[in-house]
């Protein structure tokens, strides 16, 4: 399956590293906004140079607006909507995002709808409007987004909005996610995405929009029917560590989600997977000492009779001071489910992941 790539940036959401302004300012400066294509050894499949910052998250270009405004965004599969600052944006966060000139665009089309989206660690609201958006090589024409007249929780995050990549069902502002539009208008030939989150520093993250490129990925891609349609969603068998359960016993829901940079579960069991791990709290964060890494075991997840491990080496990183900190967080009690884990971008990394629409599945795979 051949489509768009999207080559990604991996840049750290935490607000403890993101207080390090130097750094934030250092990886502003170096990340230039270009849609510059490079030569693949597949000519189909167009490729978008990026960088990585700090391990955790992943932003891209994508371009709103005639002639095209470059935007930073997050492509995030928990969500469903797009959304960037508008020149009117007045909370402190819009000063340093690029904002939408919409007098600038001749295809911009304003409502006076209004809209809110709120996420775990933040939320934004405005008003809904329309125009033309793309994605490398894709374009959607009539797209609607939001653009944002006040955001809380995003102050001092190297991206200038999201780019939500779930079903349409999920929509807040309840209008047709751009890739439902990009499969509506002809501009992809299978309603599949895929994400390589690379786990180094150079330009080697992909999106990928209407097809699947097999050299991100060893072996064969392992199908998992979703719990549900309209949310990327799968039953989880159990988590384990050198042969004993230490979660998910019985089953469980996992919501696959490239906007959530850890892995999270149940406060309770995280818990006592910090115990196992001789993990001690200080602030938001659990540590380790850094020397244990390679002594400390894999952790299993097990998804549709398919061993996932995560070695220490995944589920534990280095913070700026280098400090060794653990991956895992509480929380998802937050979810109505009896036991709900998010598997963010800790798992991603070792994961090459495929959103099917159209088989309403995912596949997953070493990643290469």
């Amino acid at each position: 399956m051949l489509g768009e790539r999207i080559p990604l940036t991996k840049v750290n959401i935490m607000r403890e590293t993101l207080s390090e302004k130097s750094l934030l300012n250092n990886f502003l400066k170096e990340y230039a906004y270009r849609l510059s294509q490079i030569s693949t050894h597949n000519s189909k499949i167009a490729s978008i140079p990026m960088r990585n910052f700090l391990d955790l998250m992943y932003v891209g270009n994508i371009t709103i607006g005639t002639p095209p405004q470059e935007f930073r965004v997050v492509f995030d599969t928990g969500s469903s909507d797009l959304w960037v600052p508008s020149i009117f944006c007045s909370s402190p966060s819009c000063y340093a995002q690029t904002t939408f000139q919409y007098r600038e665009s001749s295809t911009y089309q304003r409502t006076n709808k209004p809209f809110e989206i709120i996420y775990g660690s933040g939320r934004t609201k405005g008003y809904l409007v329309y125009d033309t958006v793309r994605i490398g090589d894709l374009v959607s024409t009539n797209q609607p987004f939001g653009l944002s007249l006040e955001e809380y929780g995003f102050d001092g995050l190297p991206f200038d909005g999201v780019l939500g990549l779930n079903y349409p069902n999920m929509s807040f502002i309840r209008a047709i996610p751009i890739f439902d539009n990009l499969k509506k208008q002809g501009a992809i030939s299978e309603p599949v995405f895929a994400f390589y989150l690379s786990k180094c520093r150079a330009n080697s993250s992909v999106l990928m929009l209407g097809g699947v490129d097999k050299a991100y990925y060893k072996g064969q891609l392992n199908w998992v029917p979703l719990t549900r349609v309209g949310d990327w969603r799968v039953n989880m068998d159990h988590i384990s560590m050198k042969g004993k359960i230490i979660g998910c016993s019985g089953g469980c829901e996992a919501l696959v989600d490239t906007g959530t940079s850890l892995i999270e579960g149940p406060t309770r069991l995280v818990t006592d997977l910090h115990k196992l791990m001789s993990a001690m709290p200080r602030g938001s964060k659990h540590y380790v000492s850094c020397s244990t890494i390679n002594t400390l075991p894999c952790i299993i997840f097990t998804i549709n009779g398919i061993n996932y491990p995560l070695p220490a080496q995944a589920y534990i990183l280095k913070d700026s001071q280098g400090g060794c900190f653990s991956t895992f967080k509480g929380g998802t009690e937050i979810f109505k489910h009896a036991e709900t884990w998010v598997l963010g971008d800790v798992f991603l990394r070792q994961y090459f992941s495929v959103y099917d629409r159209g088989n309403n599945r995912i596949g997953l795979a070493p990643a290469a």
